[in-house]
């Protein structure tokens, strides 16, 4: 089964790669490898969380933000390697929750995007990880993440 009917299976539609909001590459490829630019959780052109973890929003609903970014990195890398099956391995992914105060559920959140990549990739997915908590973030996301991706000429 090929990433994208486990998209299908798992009821999710890839959405198109977000555009850049600002004088940066939504993503970039040198050799093998591809980074991913920040990626929000975008969603019919708005931010679906804006807000901070912790605060407005529970550990549940950052899983399901962590998972909407996620759905943005992976229309990156479509776009970055042409076809999801391109994607030989998820290398390193670095997760930023937008928190209040005393949040520690990082590591949970941030499993909304390690799991669906999981699913979608199997064995291609298990990846490194950071999660990290920070005050503010841009646009006011509740989570943001990056990704380095290798991926097959």
């Amino acid at each position: 089964m090929t990433a994208e009917q486990r998209l299908h299976v798992l009821g999710l539609t890839l959405p198109p790669a977000p555009a850049a909001v600002a004088a940066y590459e939504p993503w970039v490829r040198t050799g093998n490898l591809v980074f991913t630019s920040g990626q929000l959780p975008w969603r019919d052109g708005r931010i679906a969380f804006a807000g901070r973890l912790g605060a407005e929003f529970t550990v549940e609903q950052g899983y399901e933000a962590a998972r909407q970014c996620a759905l943005n990195v992976l229309a990156q890398l479509k776009a970055a390697a042409g076809d999801l099956e391109k994607v030989r391995r998820l290398v390193r992914v670095e997760g930023y929750v937008h928190c209040a105060p005393g949040f520690r559920g990082h590591p949970l959140v941030l499993n909304g995007a390690s799991e669906l990549f999981n699913a979608v990739f199997g064995e291609r997915g298990a990846h490194a990880r950071l999660a990290v908590g920070i005050s503010d973030m841009p646009l006011d996301a509740a989570v943001q993440l990056t990704v380095t991706a290798e991926v097959a000429d």
